[in-house]
């Protein structure tokens, strides 16, 4: 964020449109839907990558992406009240991974399915 405002340049900080980005997205039952992910300090930011090689080292090269531009992207995460559009992020925490389970106990159904599929965050 900028701490000074200039009348020529209303956002100073603000590059020009990123053009197609590479956009992490979760598959649903028909179509699919771009991932909402968490700053540092907890806000909701939209991610996209300007290649994708930059997507795989961040989030793996199993996670599921399509190409949209960054009007589309913003459009796309305004109903959900997310305003703020991360682009190329690079830092992010391991996955969440549930509660051992015991030996005696081992993990079925929805349960193990659930193991390990936690949100990263930015």
């Amino acid at each position: 964020m900028c701490l000074f405002q200039y009348d020529d340049d209303p956002e100073p900080e603000e590059p020009d449109p990123a053009g197609l980005l590479y956009v992490p997205v979760r598959p649903g039952t028909h179509a699919v839907a771009a991932r909402v992910f968490r700053t540092p300090l907890g806000g909701r930011t939209a991610v996209g990558f300007t290649t994708v090689d930059r997507l795989i080292a961040t989030l793996g090269a199993e996670q599921p992406w399509t190409r949209v531009s960054e009007p589309v992207l913003r459009a796309l995460a305004e109903p959900l009240g997310v305003e703020l559009l991360t682009v190329d992020p690079t830092l992010t925490a391991r996955a969440v991974t549930g509660p051992r389970a015991s030996a005696g106990s081992p993990r079925t159904g929805s349960d193990a399915r659930d193991v390990g599929h936690g949100t990263r965050t930015f």
